[in-house]
């Protein structure tokens, strides 16, 4: 008994304490409401967790009951009768023990089923939200919403509402029992029952902002840790080392001073309410063994009132920090109903023309202008209009920030401007269903992105369809064959997470073999071949020329070798176009590119 009420006392302490993946509370439990779409589908299962829930309290309520048949029944003098009531009571206590655990395995499936739907529905809507929208959420934020708010609804739904709804009806029944048992007793222990609350609210304030502040420290000494040992090649570059290591230091000694007083408000809560508890329960049973005494009340009744009354007492505790959980839950369900209900400012239309059957490659700008949302204030294209006919290469020139990916980002519609249109084969770009349009379109970033897996499927992820055998055509195309097939596992070796077991070039291969896998009518080569060295380079180019000789190719490039084969040399500065022509003619022409031909193709030149 005194453990039991050792861990009342603990519980009702530690009710107002958030935990470390607590995050902001929601003040009332309203959003939780927004998970009732994510049940409906498993109504039978809720039906029979609630039928269990209520068996299992009304098994738990009875066994006090028989426990006080027990006790009284070694007066009674009959032993046929006192084994009865210990039958009984093993009775009780077997159908409790099944029916408590046929509870745990509904409700906690039922929680793993609607938490993974709800993780689903989110992964799934962000997956298709534009760049435009990552420029206002971090993508660590969305992240956190999907793994850390998720497993707080988890432990909500899987446990703390069952648990909730339990306690909800142990309480009533046993007040109800303890009124019905001693109406002298039961009026004593809810005398107690505000000296034990006041402490609690009172000191409870206090350690719920500790908590919080605790929470914001380690949150940010977590995120200092996080970014400098991802970039811990240029920590030691710099010898920066002596510097992180103080400022992490710093921050984690101001995480730990908020935790000592942390928990020295806890603990000062602890002793008063231990205290407050255990001395209730003693002057109770003094108060009873009095009774008992004086023949007013018996052993057995004594015993069972004293049972109920841990039991509400616990049922109250129980339900102080399921409260608390409970607006944390709703808090966190708020957050991923808003990451649900998101207005991505780059959206499907409503009625999508539909894409003709077959995609000659035919791009106009018309007028474009465009700022980047992050920097309303800065021009990236200004009036930009120029066109590219079905299968002409054309090279994007100009110095950094003048606004040549920019372009790869409009034609793919990740943004869109603020005013002109941008077309494929004569279809405004905002009139299509974004995924239709997108299957035209071929890309190889000047960032190649590898994913942690094989190299088959990194390549492979250009047309999930391939087989193994176009595949490594793919790779022999894009001279990726050779080292592939040198690697411990060939085609199947990991390459690790970010392809960190890769070098740039081997990359930048990878991207482009998984570009030549899916053979799209538009090609966009965004600085293709800058992490290549030669070799490499002479024999990508072949491959990209014959990639490019029946369908639209745009090349953002700085090397003269690939910018001179092009058809039409496009020149950007300042978020405008400032010449249009061939090499030979903007070079005879002076200017711009005439500078940057001097200054970054001199090699190039030297080798005419």
């Amino acid at each position: 008994m005194c453990l039991t009420l050792t861990k009342i006392a603990r519980t009702m302490a530690k009710q107002i304490e958030e935990k470390p993946q607590d995050r902001e509370k929601s003040p009332t439990i309203g959003p939780m409401r927004g998970l009732l779409p994510y049940a409906r589908p498993y109504r039978l299962m809720v039906v029979l967790a609630a039928v269990t829930l209520v068996l299992t309290a009304g098994l738990s309520l009875a066994l006090p009951l028989a426990v006080r048949r027990v006790i009284d029944g070694f007066s009674s003098g009959s032993a046929q009768l006192l084994d009865q009531y210990f039958a009984a009571a093993i009775g009780v206590a077997a159908l409790l023990a099944i029916g408590t655990g046929t509870r745990y395995y509904l409700v906690t499936r039922l929680g793993e089923r609607i938490v993974a739907d709800i993780r689903e529905a989110v992964y799934n809507r962000m997956i298709g939200m534009s760049p435009a929208f990552f420029e206002r959420i971090m993508t660590g934020e969305v992240l956190s919403r999907i793994t850390t708010d998720t497993t707080l609804i988890l432990s909500v739904i899987g446990s703390s509402i069952s648990i909730a709804l339990r306690n909800i009806l142990i309480f009533i029944g046993g007040l109800g029992f303890m009124l019905a048992t001693s109406l002298k007793l039961a009026g004593l222990v809810l005398l107690v029952v505000p000296a034990v609350l006041i402490p609690i609210i009172l000191l409870g304030r206090r350690l719920r902002a500790l908590s919080r502040d605790n929470q914001d420290k380690v949150a940010e000494s977590s995120g200092n840790a996080s970014e400098t040992l991802q970039a811990a090649q240029t920590v030691q570059a710099f010898t920066h080392e002596a510097e992180s290591r103080a400022k992490f230091a710093a921050v984690t000694e101001q995480s730990f001073d908020v935790a000592k007083r942390r928990i020295k408000t806890r603990s000062f809560m602890t002793v008063i309410v231990m205290f407050l508890i255990f001395a209730a329960v003693v002057g109770v049973l003094w108060v009873g063994a009095r009774d008992v005494r004086g023949g007013d009340l018996s052993a057995g009744a004594l015993v069972q009132f004293v049972i109920y009354a841990i039991m509400v007492a616990g049922a109250v505790a129980a339900l102080s920090e399921i409260w608390g959980e409970l607006q944390r839950a709703a808090g966190a369900t708020d957050r991923l109903i808003e990451l649900l209900n998101a207005k991505d400012t780059v959206d499907d239309p409503a009625k999508p023309k539909p894409m003709p059957k077959v995609v000659k490659g035919a791009i106009a700008f018309d007028g474009v202008t465009f700022r980047y949302p992050s920097r309303p204030d800065t021009l990236a294209l200004n009036n930009v209009s120029f066109s590219v006919k079905p299968g002409e290469t054309v090279a994007l020139v100009g110095p950094s920030g003048a606004g040549k990916t920019t372009t790869f980002q409009l034609l793919l519609r990740f943004f869109d401007p603020q005013s002109g249109t941008v077309s494929l084969d004569g279809l405004d770009l905002k009139t299509l269903e974004r995924a239709a349009f997108r299957k035209a379109f071929s890309i190889v970033p000047q960032d190649p992105v590898i994913f942690a897996d094989t190299a088959r499927e990194n390549i492979r992820f250009g047309r999930p369809d391939a087989t193994d055998a176009e595949v490594e055509a793919a790779a022999k195309a894009a001279a990726a064959h050779d080292f592939l097939s040198a690697l411990p596992g060939g085609y199947d070796s990991f390459v690790g997470e970010r392809g960190v077991m890769l070098s740039g070039g081997q990359r930048q291969r990878i991207a482009i073999a998984r570009a030549i896998l899916r053979a799209a009518p538009v090609l966009l080569l965004d600085e293709a071949t800058s992490a290549l060295d030669a070799e490499s380079e002479r024999l990508v180019q072949q491959a990209v020329e014959a990639l490019s000789a029946d369908r639209t190719t745009l090349i953002v490039a700085h090397r003269l070798a690939t910018v001179k084969k092009a058809d039409r040399i496009i020149v950007f500065d300042e978020g405008g176009i400032v010449a249009v022509g061939s090499h030979d003619a903007l070079v005879a022409e002076g200017g711009l590119y005439a500078r940057l031909a001097r200054l970054q193709f001199t090699e190039g030149l030297a080798a005419e």
